[in-house]
């Protein structure tokens, strides 16, 4: 339960400082939706996800009014097409992709996530005519969002599967280039992806999750910041460890929050209830960035010597704080980084404080990786497919999820503006050095080992 001071503080995070549940996503598993004619096979997807979702927007509506909280997305995720839709060949799937996505404009929904594949040890019938089919199925839908798992701790890297997302890349970027390669964000390469994630694009309806269930990301970077400003105001020599406590504290009211929407929203539905994701995800709106939090704790810029530590004190804070509050934590959890969504982080990259090596660095630290980085369009396959090994060895060896969601923009190069558009924000186009080589190290293809701590039996 809050305490009096607790929602005082609560209301003042909703008026003025960002404060908003920023997804709830409905899990629909379709295992029991099988076939192998396709028309029963989209006719089923189509009746069970109506069927659950038709009434998931108004009554997060409903109860957002109540609580005066908005609920800024209302999404779904589904079991992984590749599983479910096994039979089908790639033309298939992209008729399965457009079934999809007039689905979610039905229910009215943001984005539907799952059109996915989870590859890490082999690429079976399904998973390769999904990977073939996701350049057309991401260019030609608006609200159909796709991930691909291609390592995890206990398996290593299938660099066959690195490859073959490279090449996708480029191509969804291709069919998407009057968009600015727009198909490519909706897209998410995986190490270790969590299976009850809400937030797009990478969410989707884990095999271990229950029929219906109800996840929640919650948000507040803005919230953080305003805390941490009003401590160094109030105490400027205040330490580390001490702002670390306040932003524990701090997260812990925000996933109350969370929770309380989520589980009311479930009830309504009478759905089960599933986890908070705690991550901090920014809007490209002033005030509502993780890259601002780094300048009020005292550094120049994200990027700058020092953000890496400030990135994982934050990112610890906040995992701490959740936890308190809630006994069902899941999805990432921590700290979103991305560079076209944040205001604050383009500027960085723009300004020169921050380098795709450096961001490299604190997806170390971070409970993402690469997130909505814009590259020139002429990179070759090898460099994106390297660019992408390295993230996935980071969440491989760290025992962690990182992911990727690059997106070479068709005829422009570093230095070039690139713009999204509402959510996803703008940013210049950040330099890949040897951006156009062509190491054949991606290219030897099979799987590179699992790190010998995998073996915890």
């Amino acid at each position: 339960m809050l305490n009096s001071q607790e929602i005082i503080s609560t209301i003042e995070m909703v008026k003025n400082e960002h404060l908003d549940v920023r997804a709830v996503t409905l899990g629909i598993n379709l295992f029991d939706c099988v076939s192998h004619d396709l028309n029963v096979f989209k006719k089923n997807i189509r009746s069970k996800i109506v069927k659950n979702a038709s009434n998931l927007v108004s009554i997060c509506n409903a109860v957002g009014e109540k609580y005066g909280i908005a609920v800024v997305n209302k999404r779904i995720s589904i079991s992984p097409i590749a599983l479910v839709g096994a039979p089908f060949s790639a033309p298939q799937m992209v008729e399965i992709a457009h079934t999809l996505n007039d689905i979610a404009r039905e229910v009215n929904i943001d984005f539907l996530g799952g059109f996915s594949a989870l590859v890490e040890k082999g690429i079976a019938a399904g998973d390769r005519a999904l990977i073939e089919a996701l350049p057309e199925a991401l260019a030609q839908t608006q609200r159909l969002c796709a991930s691909v798992n291609v390592a995890t701790t206990r398996s290593g890297i299938n660099m066959d599967a690195v490859l073959a997302m490279a090449r996708a890349i480029k191509k969804a970027a291709e069919l998407s280039k009057s968009d600015d390669g727009l198909a490519c964000a909706k897209l998410c390469v995986f190490a270790n992806i969590p299976q009850d994630m809400p937030f797009m694009a990478g969410a989707y309806l884990g095999v271990g999750e229950a029929d219906a269930v109800i996840n929640v990301g919650v948000s507040g970077p803005g919230v953080v910041k305003k805390a941490v400003e009003r401590a160094i105001e109030q105490s400027p020599e205040i330490d580390l460890g001490k702002i670390a406590e306040i932003i524990k504290n701090t997260a812990c009211k925000v996933t109350r929050v969370g929770e309380l929407i989520g589980r009311e929203v479930a009830e309504n539905l009478n759905i089960k209830f599933g986890v908070v994701d705690l991550s901090l995800a920014p809007t490209p709106t002033v005030g509502d960035s993780i890259g601002e939090i780094f300048q009020t704790l005292g550094l120049t810029s994200i990027g700058v010597p020092g953000s890496t530590a400030a990135l994982a004190m934050l990112n610890d804070a906040v995992k701490k704080g959740g936890a308190f509050a809630s006994s069902h934590v899941g999805g990432l959890s921590g700290a979103f980084i991305p560079v076209s969504e944040d205001l604050n982080i383009a500027e960085a990259a723009a300004n020169g404080y921050l380098s795709i090596e450096k961001l490299e660095a604190m997806t170390c630290v971070c409970s993402v990786g690469l997130d909505m980085v814009p590259v020139p369009g002429d990179i070759s396959e090898e460099t994106l497919a390297g660019i992408i090994a390295d993230e996935m060895a980071i969440g491989m060896i760290n025992n962690k999820t990182t992911a990727t969601r690059i997106i070479p923009v068709p005829g422009k190069k570093a230095g070039d503006k690139v713009s999204f558009g509402g959510l996803l924000g703008e940013a210049t186009i950040m330099n890949v050095p040897h951006a156009t080589n062509k190491d054949c190290f991606v290219t030897r293809g099979g799987r590179i080992p699992a790190p010998i701590h995998s073996l915890k039996n």
